[in-house]
């Protein structure tokens, strides 16, 4: 353990200083800056011996939190850099744009605030990369299988480098130019720099996987054709078909899905010439309070929009855990985002009713009721209507679930708007497998990284009857087995 007395003698929480907001709103760059060396430690060394580390419950990637809390305060980053990777293929990514379930769990968290385990992650990779602890893993025999991973996000990645360090040749086949799913075109580049992903791709490229860009899986290659060049497939297409607010109005121009405003915006980041919706000097209104409506608010605010309110359909949750999400549940609070500290309004208890024109058919206003409920249902409550000027609407209400047509037809059967599959990931299809988004809709990305390497694990068994690659029991799996 850490500190025995650690967290009696340092009671804050301390986070590294994030850069000023005027400053930070000038550029896309990542927000936090680093953290005094000895401020660390000592944060660190908070990390208790408590017998239980409800840590682990909170992560689906069963994280050796304590243990690398540990080795962090008594600076042995190489230790913690193998703990770490023990579980965690991508810890820049979890690191970055993870909500910490974790820190929710923390038995510290009880009375006083919790460990900062989600820095102290961050931290522990991006050390090591830079003392070049963080090496390429080789496997030391070839197994002669093949296996195709289709979709390149955090599932996609995990399940393909695992699969790769048992010994067989991967493919990872990416219908986007680039490798990363929504790490590289949905997160913005103020949570998430690109080089992260670019730094972990080339440790992949060395290990053996493969990686075809620009290639889509039923259009460029039928899935019977991919079915019969390899040994197994690994669907990792994630959760990608946005969730729509058909309302009187919504066709007009002016009114958009998230990703549609965010993507091109991360293209153009990477030094694409793209067309963007640009939010300069417009009137932003962002329907949905979630991480995504975030996204797009620290986006409209660095394109220097007029103004920017975000729209929830809730009640403003409570600033303290509620007593209906007691400790070591994931509580629904009040969360201010670093997007949120830029700037903008939000407005709770909002329904969209209309979306209103003018008389040249272009987006002037939205029309918005204050929010009743009914029969457990929300509904706009009559003769509360207001109308909010807006130049630009962005919907941001989450996915429902994979694009599935097209693997519906090949033979994945659909079960609640996701492919169904067995609990060893594997479908009716023989030799295919599905993990992520793709399997259990839309999710954290810690969700994403522990199923794409419980995934391998099973993939890898099928391929050669045992493994040797971890399966990580996640704590639905858990539950599930009692």
């Amino acid at each position: 353990m850490a500190d025995p007395r650690g967290f009696l003698k340092v009671t804050e929480r301390e986070l590294p200083p994030k850069r000023p907001v005027p400053v930070r709103l000038m550029d896309y760059r990542e927000i936090n800056t680093t953290m005094d060396r000895q401020a660390f430690i000592e944060q660190a060394g908070r990390c208790m011996d408590c017998g239980i580390p409800f840590c682990h419950q909170g992560c689906p990637l069963g994280n050796y939190i304590p243990e690398w809390n540990d080795a962090m305060w008594r600076d042995e980053l190489e230790r913690a850099v193998g703990l770490l990777h023990s579980t965690n293929n991508f810890p820049e990514f979890t690191g970055r744009a993870c909500p910490a379930p974790c820190e929710n769990a923390c038995v510290l968290g009880i009375n006083q605030p919790a460990v900062t385990i989600k820095n102290i992650e961050v931290t522990i990779v991006d050390r090591g990369f830079e003392e070049g602890l963080i090496t390429p893993f080789v496997a030391e025999r070839i197994s002669g299988r093949r296996v195709a991973v289709v979709g390149s996000g955090p599932a996609g990645l995990a399940a393909a480098q695992q699969l790769t360090r048992a010994g067989h040749t991967v493919v990872v086949y990416e219908r986007d130019d680039r490798v990363g799913g929504l790490l590289r075109y949905g997160i913005p580049d103020f949570k998430l720099e690109k080089h992260h992903i670019d730094r972990r791709l080339a440790q992949m490229r060395a290990e053996g996987t493969r990686f075809r860009t620009g290639v889509e899986i039923g259009v460029d290659i039928s899935w019977d054709d991919l079915h019969d060049r390899f040994d197994a497939i690994v669907v990792c297409t994630g959760a990608l078909a946005p969730r729509d607010l058909p309302l009187p109005g919504r066709d007009l121009p002016g009114v958009e899905f998230a990703m549609d405003y965010l993507v091109p915006v991360n293209r153009q980041q990477a030094g694409d010439e793209v067309e963007i919706i640009d939010a300069a000097g417009k009137d932003v209104i962002i329907i949905g309070g979630g991480d995504t409506g975030s996204d797009c608010l620290g986006t409209a605010l660095r394109q220097q929009a007029n103004s920017v309110t975000t729209l929830a359909i809730g009640k403003r949750p409570p600033v303290e855990r509620p007593a209906d999400g007691p400790w070591p549940t994931t509580p629904r609070v009040f969360e201010v985002s670093t997007s949120h500290e830029e700037g903008g309004e939000r407005t709770f208890l909002a329904s969209t009713v209309e979306f209103l024109s003018d008389d040249a058919g272009a987006l002037r206003a939205l029309s918005v009721a204050e929010t009743g409920f009914v029969d457990g249902r929300r509904v706009p409550l009559p003769g509360t209507e207001q109308e909010i000027p807006a130049d630009l609407v962005l919907i941001a209400l989450g996915f429902t679930g994979p694009e599935t047509a097209q693997l519906a037809d090949w033979g994945l059967a659909v079960e609640r708007g996701s492919f169904a599959r067995a609990r060893d990931y594997s479908t009716d299809v023989p030799g295919v497998y599905v993990a992520g988004d793709a399997g259990r809709g839309q999710s954290l990305i810690v969700w994403a990284i522990a199923e794409g390497r419980a995934a391998a694990a099973e993939v890898d068994a099928y391929l050669m009857g045992s493994t040797l690659l971890p399966k990580p029991v996640t704590p639905t799996e858990a539950a599930l087995s009692v």
